[in-house]
């Protein structure tokens, strides 16, 4: 389905609300714009499977842009606007985008990659124009709102992996070229047979809505019929007030948000009503169990998880109860199966750690990289995201954490988030990264870097905090998995989908080791 498919039956129903700005489209206003901009897009030359590309803070005109570029038959990509201007030059490019679609709060970038992209042949730009930019707003309205002639193809995303590990890549598929007419878009079949999504739904999105999940669970909403609330930016208590302004009824959240929330004062935590929500999906990174068990018992058993890719290879999933009696977990693979692979390629005992692969999930390949494609495959054709994680005897899947993130310290295999998992439950904590740095005897010996909730005054105040810290992780694993040091910042470099930059924090202790405490 598509907002068009409603226009006839709830033309005036809200098919997306802005939770700051209190922006709204109709499904009939959507389904107009959309219109529009297909028909902007096929007399600019963009034919089904032509490629565009998207780049914008979450707009209030967001969804139209991808749904117009999904009436249009394209491929579509939506770039982070995190982003380097060489890493959008690099996609762009990549991707071979014909047309470029941004805002004015965007300008800045947008001008400064028009020389290195001159693949691009239309750029758009809401809110205002710069130099060699139309504005997005005069070129739709220049177009007629009725849909375009002839049967419709529907158009699929190509999304780049976040780039946490390394130079971000496409995850492609095969272009399907189906009428856009009955065909569900989106993850759509998947929120209703799993989450329980209807027409009746109300979907809180707090993440950026150029993120893989964020993205297709909220066209997969709205090809429900379901109402569809973004965040402009998480803000814990923002979060809950929505929740009961606009009775919520399903969201999809980061396990970092669930901190952030939790160690909210009390008072703000009790005074929404939160009960309108029927199920709560996290996902994109393990999930302490401490966090986890006390989000269950504010929100009630209606937390849902899942571990899954941009890539679309495999899906494990587990709901509040299957966690409780399996605490822990990631849940169970639906549609596919694992196994758990060492170093020699062979597959492990259960509860012993390996790389995770799946088989019998959907095919892909990174784009225009054939190494990382093959690097990611085994020679009985199973795939892997890179991770490493383990299966008990009932085959729920645990994650260990990233095969890029692993420590080698003095011979022994050093998983980071086991002491993460520890530190973020620290009152004095807001966020942490553990990853090795250079030590001349051991090769590497764990670091932590935390954002405190209150920076330390002096040097004295930070070596006291960093002390108890690390006996706090120490009365909970063995001290080899805990850091021997602790650095303080105002900030971590975490994505907004949840994702830890980490790389780049260990990045600069490797070039430098830098103070330590």
């Amino acid at each position: 389905m598509y907002p068009g498919a409603f226009v006839s039956t709830t033309p005036d129903k809200p098919a997306i609300v802005m939770g700051g700005s209190g922006f709204s489209q109709t499904f009939a206003e959507l389904d107009a714009a959309a219109n529009r901009l297909s028909r902007l897009l096929r007399a600019s030359g963009v034919q089904p499977g032509d490629h565009v590309a998207l780049c914008m803070e979450n707009h209030d005109r967001y969804f139209e842009v991808i749904w117009g570029c999904h009436y249009a038959g394209a491929v579509y990509t939506a770039c982070s606007s995190r982003l380097t201007s060489s890493e959008l030059s690099y996609i762009l490019n990549d991707c071979a985008a014909k047309v470029f679609i941004t805002s004015k709060y965007k300008a800045d970038q947008a001008a400064e990659i028009v020389a290195d992209t001159p693949g691009v042949e239309l750029r758009l730009m809401l809110d205002g124009t710069i130099e060699g930019h139309e504005s997005y707003e005069t070129a739709v309205a220049a177009q007629e709102a009725t849909p375009l002639e002839g049967p419709r193809i529907a158009g699929i995303d190509m999304l780049y992996s976040s780039g946490t590990t390394g130079k971000p890549k496409g995850v492609t598929k095969a272009f399907p070229n189906e009428p856009l007419e009955g065909t569900p878009a989106g993850v759509a079949g998947t929120l209703g047979m799993l989450f329980g999504f209807g027409q009746d739904s109300v979907y809180l999105s707090p993440a950026p809505m150029y993120h893989a999940a964020p993205l297709r669970f909220c066209i997969g909403a709205m090809a429900i019929g379901a109402t569809v609330v973004a965040m402009e930016h998480f803000d814990a208590e923002q979060y809950l007030q929505l929740v009961e302004q606009h009775t919520i009824t399903h969201s999809q959240v980061v396990p970092t948000m669930f901190v952030r929330m939790l160690k909210l004062d009390p008072e703000v935590r009790t005074k929404y009503d939160v009960s309108s929500l029927q199920c709560v999906i996290h996902a994109a990174a393990p999930c302490p169990i401490p966090v986890k068990k006390q989000m269950i018992e504010w929100f009630g058993p209606i937390i849902h998880e899942y571990y899954a890719g941009t890539e679309g290879n495999g899906f494990v999933y587990c709901n509040s109860d299957m966690w409780l009696a399996h605490p822990g977990t990631v849940g169970m693979p639906i549609g596919c199966t694992l196994h758990i692979v060492g170093e020699d390629g062979e597959e492990v005992p259960h509860y012993e750690s390996g790389t995770i692969y799946f088989e019998g999930g959907a095919t892909f390949e990174y784009h225009n990289d054939s190494e990382k494609t093959a690097s990611s495959r085994h020679p009985k054709g199973w795939s892997t995201l890179g991770d490493v994680g383990y299966v008990d005897d009932d085959n729920f899947l645990y994650l260990t954490d990233r095969k890029a993130y692993m420590i080698i310290s003095g011979g022994v295999n050093i998983y980071p988030q086991e002491a993460e998992n520890v530190l973020v439950t620290h009152p004095k904590v807001i966020d942490v990264a553990v990853f090795g740095v250079p030590n001349d005897d051991f090769g590497e010996e764990v670091k932590a870097v935390v954002q405190p909730v209150t920076m330390p005054a002096d040097d004295a105040e930070a070596k006291a905090l960093a002390q108890e810290l690390i006996a706090f992780c120490r009365s909970e694993l063995t001290d080899v998995k805990c850091p021997r040091s602790i650095d303080f910042r105002t900030e971590l470099p975490r994505h907004p989908t949840g994702k830890l930059y980490k790389r780049l924090l260990k990045d600069e202790y490797w070039k430098d080791a830098g103070r330590s405490i």
